[in-house]
Formats: C-alpha cells, structure tokens, sequence
C-alpha cells in the first residue's frame, strides 16, 4: 500500500500530460463522493480536486453553485469532507495527489491552524483558494508551509505582468484560467494560453495546468498541448447532476475520454 503522506503533487506530472479532475465534496452525498474519488483514479485522473461545499462560491457558474446547494442540504460539513478522505487514504483506495477547493471564509472558521493540520493528517496535499489574490496568500502561507501543504496560484489573462512573478513563487502546480468569468462550460476557449504559458517558462519550470471552461476532449487535448495538463470540473459536476447516485460509470467513462485525449498529446519542451 502507497504511504499517503508521502505522496506529492508533482506526483500527478510525472508520467506526462496531467489530467485534473473536479468534484464537489457530498454532492449528491457523501457515501457517493467517497466511492467517485477511486472511481476516477482509476478511469485516469491524476490528481483529483474536491469542493468544499460554501453557500457562496464567487468564483463558480450556476452548475457548480447547485451542487454546492445540494451538498449543503444533504448536511455534508468540512469535517464529513476530511474524515472521508482519510478513509480513502488509509484505505489506498486512492493515491493520487488531491487538493481541496474551498474559499477563505471556510478556512477562517474552521481556523487556519486547524485547518492545514488536518489536510496534512487527511492526505490532502494542496488548497486552492480563488479569492484570495496572491498578493494576500501570506494569510494562509505560515501555516500551510508548516503542514507541507501547496498553496495553489492562479493566473488569468488579465494577470499581464504579474504572471512571472506569481510563477516564481508558486508551488504545487499553478492554476491557469482559460477564461475570464466564473467556472462552467464553453463551446470556445478564445484566450492565448500558449503565450501565458511562454511567461511562465520563464520564471519557472513548475507544471501549469488549465481550466475553466474545458467540457470536450477536443479541448481538453488542446489545452494540453501548450500546457501539462487540463483540469475539468462542471462537466463533471453536470454529469454527477444528471445521474446522481448512479453517477459513477458515466463519470468514468467521460474522465476515460478525456484521459486519453490529453495522454495523446506530445510532450512540449520547457
């Protein structure tokens, strides 16, 4: 059995092009989420993201908002969320590197301390936290350095100037927004990643990902193809909408899809 607290997130880059899969924690419930987690480990996903369910997720579309709503009502709690994913660690069930997706008013009344103490002691390896702009992650950064947990940066088209400097100092992965606007799906992903990603090389060699938008295999391998990887969330959370309990084989056979159109791709060169 894989030592959870020995695995990293640059464990997800190692065998090529990542593929970064979203769901939201408890939605449609947690005994769900807690059998989804292996299920899309094993249809390909290299590192799996988890919402925390918040009544005020500014930065989603109304896919990702609903479920949000639906995992609340069902009573799912940051505490549910850890002990699930303990279960899941300690039963190496899943090995992959997971990162939790949650805002900062979560963090701060479940407190900060607490907080990254508990994602070190869960297996969570990295939080990603979208409204707290990276001029202000010293907020979180003393303690999720102390429990070994990546704080994970952003960068947007409109971060110009700001992207060498967010790239030198990132961790983990960094996060590249594909669009302006909140999380959903698009038909058109119209920004110039590659040359977002051209400002990154510069400043570091750390893996950056897109997402935001990617619904298509189609635009998953492109994404991929400037990048090292492509993360995908309300395609999923739609899916998991439609089917509910029964999600599981069409979550996997979408993350399948998805998985072999982004591993199709050839490596790019730093």
């Amino acid at each position: 059995m894989t030592d959870y607290k020995n695995i990293k997130i640059s464990d997800a880059f190692n065998h090529g092009k990542a593929m970064i899969a979203f769901v939201t924690g408890g939605d449609p419930d947690l005994e769900t989420t807690e059998k989804l987690l292996p299920a899309m480990q094993k249809a390909g996903a290299d590192l799996i993201e988890i919402g925390i369910p918040f009544s005020d997720p500014i930065a989603e579309g109304p896919v990702i908002q609903d479920a949000n709503e639906r995992a609340l009502a069902k009573g799912c709690t940051t505490d549910h969320l850890f002990d699930m994913v303990k279960r899941v660690r300690e039963s190496g069930k899943v090995t992959v590197p997971m990162v939790f997706l949650t805002y900062a008013n979560p963090i701060y009344t479940y407190g900060k301390e607490r907080f990254m103490s508990k994602c070190q002691e869960c297996g969570i390896n990295g939080v990603i936290v979208p409204d707290i702009p990276f001029e202000e992650k010293e907020e979180f950064l003393p303690e999720a350095t102390k429990y070994g947990v990546d704080i994970i940066s952003m960068i947007a088209p409109t971060s110009d100037e700001r992207i060498i400097k967010i790239a030198k100092e990132a961790t983990g992965f960094l996060y590249v927004v594909s669009s302006l606007g909140v999380t959903g799906v698009r038909t058109q992903i119209t920004s110039d990643i590659g040359s977002m990603i051209e400002l990154v090389r510069k400043a570091s060699d750390i893996p950056a990902a897109v997402g935001f938008g990617i619904s298509t295999p189609e635009q998953a391998k492109k994404m991929a193809e400037t990048s090292d990887g492509s993360i995908v969330g309300s395609a999923i959370v739609k899916i998991v909408a439609k089917y509910g309990k029964d999600c599981i084989p069409y979550v996997q056979e979408y993350i399948r899809s998805l998985n072999e159109a982004i591993k199709g791709t050839e490596k790019i060169s730093a």
